[in-house]
């Protein structure tokens, strides 16, 4: 349990062993966030092992289990291969524990510091890893649901809020820019993973083996070394620092404020919970989108794709392949549309204030997800895909400024932990989204409704949600004196950090021509893996164009 480690991990893990000197150039913590989000940001990425698992016993073919061999037979069976659908819980339980983790263990974040909780992070991650790579050697599914969906899921939960409040406090003046750098890596990470597992797996198969525990094994170290990297390179300011020729100033909305929120406390706030249904609202709808992609560009347009007036079920079997390999390009499209969006977003949020850009998310987004069965019926592949587009960067965006908006109403002091308590929206609504979704397509399917118009009802359904978050964004206000911690509990708060800033920190004193080679060479670290990774994409891109 993390909250055991504290009194007997080294002395260099500290909190207060982390504070960083003067000359420190904050410019160098969004890379060790990065190093971190990109390693975890390859659960997003897991499906590309779904199908070579699926046939992890039969090799060139699955072994199907009997028709009597239920979910929890299959846990423990080691005479068939696994279905994708079973699969499919690792990557539930993914996002259901980073979602538990973060907000059980938020808390304790704060009190010891990214540095330890980054190192854990990298452990948990990297560790299930390695024990899902051993259940897939004795094919037992249930080491693998123990070992990336559960310990890994907390490795998940752990890297994921582990920056957040430390970036906060760099850049005052750059809140969304800097988080939106951070969590830009997340959805990153599998633009970086998934075609380094391809690569992987490919090397290591044989008629004997379909190379995924071999290639589970080589990417649990790589990540090791990045996280623990990352993990290391983590510094937190002062509590005292600020950027200099820098002063807070107000919004026009008031929004932004400099007093502190104790997170014990936020359970019980409304502003928390309008906050909460507007980031679930968001990723609802933007996850049911995101599930739904690569399908619905298939049987929306279909034929219409190879230049042929030809429905979904009119396709024979070497045109569905292309209309697929089309629409892999298209998810790929996405993925980067999700990046960019993370950082752009976030961004101007900075400009114009985080309550104005969650108020662009969905009026926008209400707007364009009612256009799309018009685009559909248009046939207007361009619009359509423009609109998704636009739709998956406010998805990303979405993410990427939601810390730097419970900064501005809570509060820097305990937002690492509040945000782990938010996450619990993200966990909700990957929920909400697929069950909307799949359940909506399937019951149009039973009506006898054609492939190309299934979708049409669960935009307008997803729009809805948006409207929601809409009305959640437009109540939000400033948070009451009442809630915020006093002089002295914020004192108690701030005390060891305050008392132990001018002891050595364990840091060499650096010049700065050197300090700023530093910041180069880490920028390249994560620079370099991530331009491959979009490479691979905009190669991934061509088949759509």
């Amino acid at each position: 349990m993390p909250s055991s480690t504290q009194s007997v991990s080294p002395p260099f893990l500290s909190k207060q062993r982390i504070i960083a000197n003067a000359g420190f150039n904050r410019w160098l913590v969004p890379p060790a966030a990065l190093a971190i989000h990109l390693c975890i940001g390859m659960a997003y990425g897991f499906s590309v092992f779904w199908l070579p698992l699926s046939k992890a016993l039969g090799i060139s073919q699955p072994i199907a289990c009997a028709a009597d061999i239920g979910f929890f037979q299959q846990l423990f069976i080691a005479s068939c291969d696994w279905k994708v659908s079973t699969l499919g819980w690792m990557y539930t339980l993914f996002f259901v524990l980073l979602g538990s983790s973060a907000a059980i263990w938020g808390g304790w974040l704060e009190k010891v510091g990214p540095r330890k909780a980054g190192l854990l992070s990298a452990v948990c991650w990297c560790g299930g890893m390695l024990i899902s790579a051993l259940g897939i050697y004795l094919h037992q599914f249930w080491l693998m649901l123990l070992g990336s969906g559960v310990i890994g899921g907390i490795g998940l939960g752990l890297g994921y809020i582990s920056p957040v409040s430390t970036l906060i406090k760099w850049f005052p003046d750059k809140r969304g820019l800097a988080t939106g750098m951070a969590i830009m890596g997340f959805g990153g990470g599998a633009m970086i993973g998934s075609p380094l597992a391809v690569e992987l797996m490919s090397h290591f198969s044989s008629p004997s083996s379909v190379g995924v525990a071999q290639t589970f094994v080589v990417m649990a170290l790589i990540y090791f070394v990045f996280m623990v990297a990352g993990a290391l390179t983590y510094r937190i300011p002062a509590v005292d620092w600020k950027p200099k020729h820098w002063q807070p100033k107000a919004t026009v909305s008031g929004l932004i404020t400099p007093h502190h929120v104790h997170v014990d406390r936020i359970w019980g706030i409304p502003q928390f919970w309008l906050v909460w249904l507007v980031l679930c609202m968001n990723v609802s709808a933007g996850i049911g989108i995101i599930g739904m992609a690569s399908p619905m560009l298939q049987e929306v347009f279909a034929g219409n794709l190879l230049g042929k007036a030809l429905s979904f079920s009119q396709l024979n079997e070497g045109q569905l392949k292309a209309v697929a390999a089309i629409a892999a390009g298209f998810t790929a499209l996405l993925s980067l549309f999700n990046i960019g969006g993370r950082i752009a977003w976030a961004s101007l949020s900075d400009k114009i204030g985080r309550k104005t850009t969650y108020n662009v998310f969905f009026i926008l987004g209400i707007i364009l997800y009612i256009s799309l069965p018009f685009l559909a019926a248009m046939g207007s592949k361009f619009l359509f895909v423009s609109a998704i587009c636009i739709i998956i960067s406010m998805y990303g965006g979405g993410f990427a400024a939601v810390p730097a908006y419970l900064a501005d109403l809570f509060g820097t002091q305990m937002v690492g932990a509040i945000h782990g308590r938010l996450l619990t929206a993200w966990a909700t609504a990957g929920v909400i989204g697929p069950v909307v979704v799949n359940n909506m397509r399937d019951y149009q399917l039973s009506l006898g409704i054609p492939a190309s118009q299934v979708y049409n009802q669960t935009m307008f359904i997803l729009a809805g949600l948006l409207g929601i978050g809409l009305i959640c964004n437009l109540m939000i206000k400033p948070i009451a004196a009442k809630y915020f911690m006093s002089e002295q509990e914020l004192a108690e708060a701030q005390n060891q950090m305050i008392e132990q800033k001018n002891q050595p920190t364990g840091m060499v004193l650096i010049s700065q021509p050197t300090a700023k080679i530093w910041v180069v060479l880490a920028w390249l670290a994560v620079g370099i893996p991530l331009l491959w990774g979009i490479y691979r994409t905009l190669m991934s891109i061509r088949a759509f164009f």
